[in-house]
């Protein structure tokens, strides 16, 4: 249409020419008026060629490359862009978003617990992963979605806007956390900051229940600087929602989370404003099965190698040898773990008490080995046995301990008591001399077992006679001797078998009760 209308227009202007033609109409008397009629004829063909010429131009001058935005309207801008400036235009973030200085700015917040990193005993710091959120509402971004194309929320740059300043009271380092640069904003002005944080903070570690302790950490949630009629906290979930929300927790490390706990609280320093905080307490436990295979079932078959060692003979040598090598690998043992064992000044884990007490067991064991040992291999040098000794541990004991050959120990000693009054009465006979021997008349009226009258009257037979006599006595005298040391040899093993036996309970006594208990201790605190 518009190529028309120039082409129309050109004509029109082509034509003008004719209206001279119209003002030369003059009296017939005039000489230049054929002249002029024909001229203006000339110039219409003129005209027309010169219009074609310029079609091509014209065209040109109308086509849309030609002239950018001449033909068509621009495009209407972008309704993010039209509403990032409209909120953002006359935005002030460095003052509190509300309209009346009274209205309290209520934050909510929330935390999932993504990954346990690390607990560190012997600093008392706890590291984890939490996936934090907040909200808030802002009354200066507020729109109208109609005015903005149906659009009801943007995510704006968090440094253009004002944020709250909630901080974690426990925190003690500044971890890897990334940097989220956005916020969405919705068109009622609910603003909704969600990031992953880093989190590194103080915790009281109890670590006496090594290796099924359970940790409880908090992790409070207040404004650094505003007081609870500025800034107030709230929570976003439901307290049973928070609880029990592993959802996104790596269920695959050391520790395991129990529950996460939330607590809303208001506190003040000092009379002065009081604050609001939120408290979570993540509890979290540790996986016992590294540490119960790695520590603890080694020492249990030491020790359990300990009461086997006890059935060796108690007079032979080899006990003695086999507690020294069983104590000395424990001793590897324990300088191997002592790295894995967690550190801290405050105090002791269950599990180095009980590594203590196993060594000091093991060398009590080792002790009563050697008394024992000592008490069988040195009969010579030791005194007879005391009759209370005798009658508490070989009559007493043995019921006490129910040994099944007492019966056999009341024999010997019967048998011990009987040849002791024998050597007594023998020694009462031959007490003149050793080496003079008595009168054989005198021998035949007191002990009528050798008449000597055959031998009365031979001098030289008489002394040969003595002679054998005193030897006699002497060989008799000797093994009489060493009966006293086999019985005194033997009441000492019966003494010392009967000990060793009565060590032996009581040893084991010690071991079982000491392994119940803990065994009991650590149960509970698992199922806890």
């Amino acid at each position: 249409m518009q190529r028309e209308r120039l082409i129309a227009r050109l004509i029109g202007r082509s034509q003008k020419p004719g209206v001279v033609g119209k003002a030369t109409r003059v009296p017939p008397a005039s000489r230049s008026a054929p002249r002029s009629a024909a001229a203006g004829r000339a110039m219409v063909p003129a005209a027309l060629g010169a219009l074609l010429a310029l079609l091509p131009l014209a065209a040109s001058l109308q086509s849309p490359g030609a002239r950018p935005g001449a033909g068509t309207p621009e495009p209407p801008e972008p309704a993010l862009r039209r509403l990032s400036r409209h909120l953002l235009a006359h935005y002030q973030k460095g003052t509190r978003p509300v309209r009346d200085w009274r209205t309290t700015t209520t934050v909510a917040i929330d935390l999932m617990v993504y990954a346990i990193l690390s607990v560190d005993e012997k600093d008392q710091v706890l590291t984890t992963y939490i996936w934090y959120r907040q909200h808030w509402t802002d009354e200066f971004l507020k729109w109208d979605p109609a005015h903005f194309d149906n659009l009801t929320q943007i995510s704006l740059p968090v440094e253009s806007i004002w944020v709250p300043d909630i901080l974690i009271n426990e925190f003690v380092d500044v971890g890897k956390s990334p940097h989220v640069p956005y916020v969405y904003v919705s068109h009622h002005g609910e603003v909704q900051n969600l990031k992953p944080i880093q989190v590194m903070t103080a915790c009281s570690l109890d670590i006496y229940n090594f290796p099924f302790d359970v940790q409880n950490c908090s992790l409070t949630f207040t404004s650094w600087l505003h007081h609870i009629r500025d800034i107030n906290l709230s929570l976003w979930r439901q307290p049973e929602l928070v609880k029990f929300d592993r959802s996104v927790f790596m269920n695959q490390g050391e520790w395991e989370l129990l529950y996460v706990l939330s607590h809303f609280q208001e506190f003040s320093v000092k009379s002065s404003d009081s604050y609001a905080e939120m408290k979570f307490y993540v509890v979290i436990r540790r996986r016992p099965l590294f540490y119960t295979v790695s520590l603890l079932l080694p020492s249990i078959f030491l020790m359990v190698m300990d009461i086997v060692g006890f059935y060796l003979p108690p007079h032979s040598g080899e006990r003695v040898s086999f507690k020294i090598t069983l104590l000395l690998g424990y001793s590897v043992f324990l300088i191997i773990v002592s790295d894995t064992l967690p550190a801290t000044a405050v105090g002791t884990p269950l599990i180095g008490i009980y590594f203590v007490v196993c060594m000091a067991l093991l060398v009590i064991s080792l002790t009563e080995t050697i008394l024992i040992v000592c008490l069988v291999h040195k009969q010579d040098l030791q005194p007879h046995v005391p009759e209370w000794l005798k009658h508490l541990l070989l009559e007493r004991a043995t019921i006490l301990l129910c040994i099944r050959d007492r019966k056999k120990f009341s024999q010997s000693r019967m048998q011990t008591l009987d040849t002791s009054r024998q050597v007594e009465n023998n020694d009462s006979t031959a007490k003149p001399t050793p080496y003079v021997c008595e009168d054989p008349r005198e021998r035949g009226a007191v002990g009528g077992t050798r008449p000597a009258l055959a031998f009365a009257g031979r001098p030289e037979g008489s002394a040969a006679l003595q002679e054998v006599l005193r030897e006699t006595t002497a060989i008799r005298q000797l093994l009489e001797k060493r009966e006293e040391f086999r019985d005194l040899a033997r009441d000492w093993l019966q003494v010392g078998y009967v000990l060793d036996v009565l060590l032996f309970r009581v040893y084991l006594a010690a071991v079982l009760a000491y392994s119940i208990t803990l065994g009991t201790l650590w149960s509970v605190w698992r199922d806890a």
